[in-house]
């Protein structure tokens, strides 16, 4: 069953996307370095550039979206979605709906008051043309248009529209229907009334210019489906519905492509949308809720039996993935509600306590403050700078868990005792660190038996393979270049740490080895400057039990060592999967098709030149030659790099497939069995 777990990092959707890429060779020996050309031109005036409009968009796209690849094209639409979000944190939006339209056209319509039509003083034009052709222009910089707003910089509708071939807006307001059309940022329609209405809201229209996207202009259904599904558990009783009319999608059934999202509980469904994977220590999902002058704040958690701490949090509707004041606050606050109710009910004694990382373990936590003048870090507002709000959540967290906890002692008592093996689990770690450490010689640079290093001590060039089982190890070693390539070897299924705390790991013979071959070290410990190696390789059989180590290993890269993920250390070695002969001449294929296509190229007009195809059954089934050949060599080999798109929804993937429950998975594996290509039976 190639495939099946192959689905798990190549899927589509999101999760663990997979980079293919080729190899430069790097020159050992090499000793020019690059030369520097002087500029001769004087520098004056006539270089100054001045770009007016949305040329500086166009110019420079990333420095607003981010990226002109995939996550950029769907920003897009997310920047238009925001806008209508806005509508309703202001109370006048009710329902907003997306359509991917034939030719890969978004519409998004809302049911808001409209985009403003009358004349924009300052700049003496229609608001509605104001919004869309200049940046930094909007309702959101104190003008009394929202109290809260996502969009910040307000940049969003003008971004969109020079990013888009073409991009009409259909207001209805005031009884009429007001249009304009643009093409590249550029007004071809001014504002005309088209028409008369009984509604107020506001459609927009518009297709992603390809000479901006040049990577791609599909979109993909499930990330957006993603995103307006945590749009919809974040504005309770909002109405969003996502549809997808394109032809190309006909192969899926009209239930596949067409979603209605509305979730009365809020933040409290989106918890219990994040546990459905994992066993809960409590049944009620806990939620409070408070407000200070212009700032609102509304968190919902529930514990549950894994090891792993998820907490996601938002600002006026932003995900901020790097958190902030209002999770400082949260943070804080829950240690010491914890530590308090512990000596309250004498399970902590003394100077006993426990800490903010045993507080958390196992915990999914969702916080959405709201306010007026929210202050990101950075473009991409990864993090919330308000300093006023984390004494905001402090203050509602201690005296709404207090109060909880009075009246729900044995789910309290429940969390504090999950606190305190997790605070007795660390210690046991502690002494499982030094007792490794003593007994490998970590610290004094002992490498483990199974490790053949390189030679160069620059971890930038240097790659580790971690290859399945001592025979194709053995090849790996005699075909390596081992001026900068390391093997490690490893044997048998490996400890699957999504049910293991980290004492476990620490003594776990199959993973100890590579935790000090690597020598950056695991968790909360782990230092990406440590590193010995700037390229993990993990290279397995492709076949069932071979794709079973890859995700083992990629669950335990993602439990204990995400930077690695997060900086593209990772990567997994692409074997080929068969061997075609004709005569003398071998050739392999790492791919059905490819396969066929090298069987017909071998035969050329003799359709009838017999031809031997074999299928790989292991890579140590290959000598030394054809693995460094057909996987190990830099300028033949391909890799796939592994990247991290989405940290919540790759922490739901590994809780579903390695965790504790068995009907999800089961579910799982009907509804993706369709997929499979290749099965092992």
């Amino acid at each position: 069953m190639d495939n099946y777990s192959e689905e798990i990092i190549d899927t589509e959707n999101g999760i663990y996307p997979v980079e293919e890429v080729k190899d430069e060779y790097v020159d050992f020996e090499s000793t020019d370095s690059p030369v520097s050309t002087a500029v001769t031109q004087e520098y004056g005036a006539e270089q100054i550039q001045v770009l007016e409009g949305l040329e500086a968009v166009r110019k420079r796209p990333g420095m607003y979206i981010g990226t002109t690849s995939s996550s950029g094209l769907h920003h897009l639409v997310y920047e238009i979605v925001d806008n209508a979000i806005d509508e309703a944190l202001a109370g006048y939006c009710t329902r907003i709906n997306l359509v991917i339209e034939p030719g890969n056209i978004i519409s998004v319509t809302d049911n808001g008051r409209g985009i403003p039509i009358d004349i924009q003083e300052q700049v003496g034009l229609p608001a509605l043309e104001v919004v869309f052709t200049v940046l930094h222009a909007g309702g959101k910089f104190g003008g009394g248009g929202y109290k809260v707003a996502g969009g910040l910089h307000g940049v969003g509708a003008s971004v969109v529209n020079a990013l888009s071939e073409w991009l009409e807006v259909f207001v209805h307001k005031n009884g009429k229907i007001y249009k304009m059309r643009f093409e590249r940022g550029n007004v071809t329609e001014k504002m005309r009334i088209v028409g008369e209405t009984d509604i107020t809201g506001t459609h927009v229209r518009f297709k992603p210019d390809p000479v901006m996207f040049t990577d791609t202009t599909v979109y993909d259904y499930e990330v957006l489906h993603k995103r307006m599904r945590e749009e919809a558990f974040l504005n309770a009783g909002l109405t969003i519905s996502i549809e997808d009319t394109r032809e190309e999608s006909a192969g899926k059934s009209e239930k596949d492509r067409k979603d209605v999202l509305c979730y009365e509980g809020g933040i409290r469904e989106y918890v219990k949308y994040l546990n459905k994977y994992k066993t809960p220590v409590h049944e009620d999902i806990i939620y409070m809720s408070g407000k200070k002058q212009n700032a609102d704040c509304e968190i919902a958690f529930q514990y549950n039996d894994s090891y792993n701490e998820t907490i996601v949090s938002f600002a006026n509707n932003v995900h901020t993935p790097e958190g902030g004041m209002h999770v400082d606050g949260f943070k804080r606050a829950l240690t010491g509600a914890l530590n308090k109710y512990g000596k309250k009910i004498n399970l902590l004694k003394g100077d006993e306590k426990v800490t903010g990382e045993d507080c958390r373990e196992g915990i999914t936590c969702v916080i959405s403050v709201k306010l007026t003048d929210a202050q990101f870090e950075g473009q991409t507002k990864a993090k919330l700078g308000n300093i006023e709000i984390r004494p905001l959540v402090n203050s509602i967290v201690t005296e709404e868990l207090e109060e909880y906890f009075d009246q729900n002692p044995a789910v309290g008592k429940a969390i504090l005792e999950k606190a305190l093996m997790a605070n007795r689990a660390r210690e046991a770690a502690r002494k499982a660190r030094e007792s490794v450490r003593r007994k490998t010689g970590l610290e004094s640079g002992q490498m483990p038996d199974k490790l053949q290093d390189c030679n160069e001590r620059d971890a930038s060039l240097c790659e580790l393979y971690i290859v399945e089982g001592d025979s194709a190890a053995g090849s790996a070693i005699q075909g390596r270049d081992s001026r900068f390539q390391a093997i490690l070897a490893m044997w048998g299924k490996m400890l699957n740490v999504e049910k293991a705390r980290i004492d476990k790991v620490y003594n776990n013979e199959k993973l100890n080895p590579l935790i000090v071959a690597m020598g950056a070290g695991i968790g909360d410990e782990f230092n990406i400057e440590k590193l010995r190696y700037h390229k993990i390789i993990i290279m397995s059989d492709a076949d069932v039990d071979g794709a079973h180590i890859r995700i083992l290993l990629l669950t335990f890269f993602f439990r204990y060592m995400r930077p690695l993920i997060e900086n593209g250390y990772v990567y997994s070695a692409v074997p080929p999967l068969y061997k075609i002969t004709k005569g003398k001449t071998q050739r392999v294929a790492y791919s059905d098709a490819e396969r066929d296509a090298i069987s017909s190229q071998m035969r050329g007009d003799n359709e009838n030149a017999k031809i031997d195809i074999s299928r790989f059954k292991g890579l140590g089934e290959m000598d030394a030659h054809e693995l460094w050949d057909t996987t190990m060599d830099p300028e033949k080999r391909s890799l796939r790099r592994i990247t991290l798109e989405d940290a919540v929804a790759a922490d739901e993937v590994f809780s579903l497939l390695m965790g504790e429950e068995v009907d999800p998975r089961r579910e799982w594996i009907e509804e993706n069995a369709i997929y499979v290509e290749n099965l092992d039976v």
